[in-house]
């Protein structure tokens, strides 16, 4: 080997080496950047109301207890029940929207029929329909059904997910060969037998992230629940939390509501802890047409 083909080597191992710098560096800082916020919301957390009002605090308070205590034990805010109804209007939703969802997936991408496309491009247009737009017309038909505080509202109707449509749909164009589907087809396989037992086990990165996003969206969802819920014992985490932040100015304690975000938080930082590898590679799959 030369002298110039070793220098060219080692030119180009240090620029390597810079270019791994500068990347980690901007991913470090802009890791730090993300978790900022949930720093400053657990530390406040632990901090008394007129500590908060002093300003920020890179150390933690000595409220914590006090706080969880004023929290938990508010007759007016039922927080167990909050985050047992956010629970069960969660996983029911995310259920029903990512089974169904693949369903209409599997028959879009598996089906060639009349009207295929159009279909299609009808539930890519709902896509655009915002959630305000049709709200006033579906809560007057709900208090019609006498379904006000119930939470058949909150969970059935996601069943039409078309984001969720969306995604399994370009996850199947990518890795579900329409070829498996024929085999299991000759082989005697029902439609709802290859979709159960084939089509779910093989999109199941998908479904694992769209479950996830599901999830989250639904914990968090405010507009329709606070519509249609008035019930003190059917109130969401998120109906609780605007309640408390409207309170009297004299009752007014940032130290409750800080505590009370962090609750409401702490279950969906869990699940994308545990589940986080799952997201990462299913949106790469899902992402990448074949």
């Amino acid at each position: 080997m030369s002298n110039t083909q070793a220098v060219r080597i080692r030119k180009g191992r240090s620029t390597l080496t810079l270019r791994r710098v500068i990347a980690y560096t901007v991913l470090i800082l802009l890791t730090l950047l993300s978790l900022f916020s949930f720093y400053v919301l657990f530390i406040n957390a632990t901090r008394g109301h007129y500590d908060i009002q002093k300003g920020f605090s890179f150390l933690p308070g000595r409220a914590l207890m006090a706080n969880l205590n004023n929290v938990m034990s508010s007759s007016e805010m039922p927080v167990l029940r909050g985050m047992l109804n956010s629970f069960i209007v969660a996983t029911g939703s995310a259920a029903l929207s990512v089974y169904f969802s693949t369903l209409t997936a599997y028959g879009i991408h598996a089906y060639q029929f009349k009207g295929n496309n159009a279909a299609f491009k009808f539930i890519l247009l709902i896509m655009m329909v915002p959630t305000q737009v049709s709200a006033l017309g579906f809560i007057s038909l709900m208090n019609n059904w006498g379904l006000r505080n119930s939470f058949i509202p909150l969970i059935v109707p996601t069943i039409a997910a078309p984001m969720t449509f969306f995604f399994m749909k370009q996850y199947m164009e990518s890795n579900l060969p329409l070829e498996i589907i024929e085999a299991a087809r000759i082989d005697g396989s029902g439609e709802f037998a290859t979709f159960n037992r084939i089509v779910l086990p093989m999109t199941k990165p998908a479904i694992a992230v769209q479950a996830i996003f599901t999830f989250v969206a639904n914990w968090n969802n405010y507009f329709i629940p606070s519509l249609l819920i008035d019930n003190k014992n059917m109130k969401t985490l998120p109906i609780l939390m605007a309640q408390l932040r409207s309170a009297d100015w004299l009752k007014f304690d940032l130290g409750q509501v800080y505590m009370l975000i962090a609750l409401a938080i702490l279950p969906v930082v869990i699940v994308y802890l545990c589940l986080s590898r799952f997201i990462v590679g299913g949106v790469a799959l899902g992402g990448v047409k074949g």
